[in-house]
């Protein structure tokens, strides 16, 4: 079904798009809104888009959930088309199924044709409609009341393994890279909270308002949220162009003192351990994109970039290749999926001694929340620096992790996890 577009200038950029976002929260089971907060990353075309609304979904858990997912967009060629893919899709592509509770709700795959497709910039905004009734929409947004306080619940954050099991289990990841058995381990744990009251919408501002990233999200279906900040790309095809940009290497800035905060800038780029780290995803990826790409096209194009947010410093490198055209995005999915930056290598041996030793389901963590536009190209990111809250249940969590090599030390990756999750304690404190 086929969405027209009007256009409408604007004058209130930022009021306009939490007018917008909470009009799609109030009236619609499931919407997403992917935030880009004024980054200029490679690839990045959309300031804001969002999808809300069901014209069509499909929501299914591991099993034939590709091949089901693959009909589905057939069925809905040359349509927008918005969803999410749960890391527990693992399940399929490698017969690695988990044996946690999911407790936040969503399936293991999302996907929906919405009813209207909003593009915001910061001098106008495009309307899509199947209904036509483009006016009626753009005044009700530019009427939406927004709430300007957030009632606070006490939260009572408890974490799923102790501090002592956490460096336990380092060192048992390293006597397994020791013994061959793997490289590099993405490892996590997770933080969680009980009979949580929360109200997702203040709660993604506060969280977004702290820590704004390029691959932001407000997604919602059914009951269950998820509110990301994440600063990772997972995939995005553009014409016959795959780009991948996997995260490895962080620092905490000072923004105090901006002398200091260059030299941490060169330190994270000259840091061996996090250069170790990022050339080994790096190598995963090229060998994924190979699979799927034209021969001889794969290429870095680069290497150990560090980039800027708001408290930290971050080491990405970009990675491209030629998509093999007769291929389907089910069969990318199959050759790149779950990311390299949140498995290790090699992937199906660390997903195995993933499972083993995290005391949670990843669910939609470390999974993808995307489009794929009516062309054919498509955008997902990496879904960390996250809150996923069920409204049904009050249970609410987050996960954070880092990779593990074997010059790992325990209690600076027991560090570097509370420093990514720093924006989000701040936000539930």
């Amino acid at each position: 079904m086929k969405h027209n577009f009007r256009t409408y200038l604007i004058t209130d950029f930022s009021v306009l798009k939490q007018q917008m976002l909470s009009w799609c929260n109030n009236r619609f089971n499931i919407c997403s809104f992917l935030d880009n907060h004024h980054y200029r990353l490679p690839g990045n075309s959309y300031e804001c888009l969002v999808g809300c609304g069901e014209i069509s979904v499909l929501q299914l858990n591991a099993g034939t959930a590709l091949e089901q997912l693959q009909q589905w967009l057939l069925q809905h060629e040359g349509e927008w088309r918005f969803g999410h893919l749960g890391y527990d899709l693992k399940t399929e592509i490698e017969s690695l199924p988990s044996l946690h509770e999911n407790k936040t709700g969503f399936s293991d795959l999302c996907f929906f044709v919405p009813e209207y497709v909003f593009q915001l910039s910061e001098t106008e905004l495009k309307i899509g409609s199947v209904n036509n009734d483009q006016d009626l929409i753009f005044h009700e947004i530019k009427a939406e009341q927004l709430s300007s306080t957030q009632t606070k619940q006490p939260l009572q954050i408890k974490e799923r393994i102790s501090k002592e099991v956490y460096v336990d289990t380092i060192e048992t990841i390293r006597k397994h890279i020791l013994r061959g058995d793997c490289y590099e381990l993405n490892y996590c744990m997770e933080f969680f909270a009980e009979n949580a009251v929360l109200d997702p919408l203040q709660c993604y501002k506060a969280l977004t308002t702290i820590s704004p990233n390029p691959f932001s999200a407000f997604y919602k279906v059914s009951n269950s949220y998820l509110l990301c900040a994440s600063p990772e790309r997972f995939l995005r095809k553009e014409g016959s162009r795959l780009i991948s940009q996997p995260i490895k290497g962080t620092i905490k800035r000072n923004n105090a003192d901006a002398v200091a905060d260059d030299l941490l800038k060169q330190q994270l780029y000259k840091s061996a351990k996090d250069r170790s780290e990022n050339v080994m995803v790096v190598d995963l990826v090229r060998n994924d994109l190979s699979r799927v790409c034209k021969e001889g096209t794969v290429q870095v194009d680069e290497l150990f970039g560090i980039y800027s947010f708001p408290q930290l410093y971050q080491m990405i490198s970009t990675i491209s290749g030629q998509v093999n055209e007769a291929l389907s995005f089910t069969d990318i999915l199959r050759a790149t999926f779950p990311m390299g930056s949140m498995t290790g290598a090699p992937k199906r041996k660390v997903m195995q001694l993933i499972e083993l030793y995290e005391q949670t389901r990843r669910g939609l963590f470390s999974g993808a929340v995307g489009y794929i536009a009516p062309t054919g190209d498509f955008d997902f990111n990496v879904v960390i620096r996250s809150i996923f809250y069920n409204a049904v249940t009050n249970y609410l969590s987050y996960i954070v992790g880092s990779g593990i090599t074997f010059y790992s030390n325990a209690e600076q990756e027991y560090d570097e996890c509370l420093l990514k999750a720093d924006a989000i304690r701040k936000v539930l404190s």
